[in-house]
């Protein structure tokens, strides 16, 4: 008996679906737009958390030593850098690596550096990674006042300002993400309505021969989960289409190669992708009939 119920409650649903083919297609189209519209943006938050994670995690401050510095002095440098709070790990870079770093760069013109081997005028440094980038000004103020130390070089701050950068970008793409679900339930609510409003006549006999509440709700609730799934099944393709082809643009400029950043692949993001956007078709769908039907059943 429950599974014939079920049964009928879903298929009203489907039915309801091909009913309305004007205003089903109308629901879909307009919510396939706003569903592409939330995930470009919600991809564009990975990637800026994808980015700044990357960047946070390479940045470092290096400490150069004075040259003319004894191998216990320069010992002794990376034991107090070692015990600075907020400092993470140290990495020696001898005189004779920083040379080769150096011809490393410098690549074909490497014939300028010949000759230095044996007169090396490189300072030996540390590299200084931090436990948290909020703390590089307190950790550099405390390097500066160690002996031996010649001088630091760090890119912390543009680092900084990369961060609250993002930070705001973060804060705009929340707020257009919740604009557009708010509007894509209304868009499925008025959808809805009108299948209602077409049938007001039947929900007032159904109610009057003793239906509940629940039981004309359901198809409609089934209606707006069916056209929220095909929403964001359609939305999945088109995003990761148009993801693709312009990640693949990005990564050919020089810019982007020579700031050495990577974009997250859309198979990385995939099955989360896939989980958002079903979760926004069912919840926007199951929300949007609710509401469309409070006018007409007691709740």
């Amino acid at each position: 008996m429950k599974f014939n119920i079920v049964s009928y409650l879903i298929g009203e649903g489907f039915g309801n679906v091909f009913k309305n083919k004007k205003s089903t297609f109308s629901a879909i189209l307009v919510m396939c737009i706003s569903m592409l519209v939330f995930g470009l943006f919600f991809i564009i938050g990975e990637n800026v958390n994808h980015i700044m994670n990357t960047v946070e995690s390479s940045q470092e401050i290096q400490v150069f030593i004075k040259n003319d510095a004894t191998d216990e002095e320069i010992t002794k440098v990376g034991e107090q850098l070692q015990q600075i709070e907020g400092v993470n790990k140290i990495t020696f870079v001898s005189k004779d690596e920083a040379l080769d770093i150096m011809q490393e760069k410098v690549g074909e013109k490497s014939y300028l550096l010949a000759g230095y081997e044996k007169n090396n005028f490189l300072p030996a440094s540390y590299k200084v990674t931090l436990t948290d980038l909020k703390l590089a000004s307190k950790v550099e103020s405390q390097i500066n006042q160690l002996d031996n130390i010649k001088r630091i070089t760090s890119s912390n701050e543009t680092i900084t300002k990369l961060i609250s950068v993002a930070n705001g970008v973060r804060i705009v793409t929340a707020a257009i993400l919740i604009g557009l679900i708010v509007g894509s339930i209304f868009i499925i609510a008025n959808t809805i309505k009108l299948t209602v409003y077409a049938r007001r006549r039947e929900i007032s006999i159904m109610k009057y021969v003793g239906a509940t509440n629940s039981f004309i709700r359901w198809p409609f609730i089934v209606e707006g989960i069916i056209i929220g799934i095909i929403s964001a099944g359609i939305s999945v393709l088109l995003v990761g289409g148009i993801y693709k082809v312009v990640a693949a643009k990005l990564m050919e400029s020089s810019l982007i190669t020579s700031l050495g950043i990577t974009l997250v692949g859309f198979s990385d993001m995939f099955t989360l992708i896939i989980l958002v956007y079903l979760a926004l078709g069912i919840g926007i769908g199951v929300i949007g009939s609710a509401l469309s039907m409070r006018k007409y059943l007691e709740v």
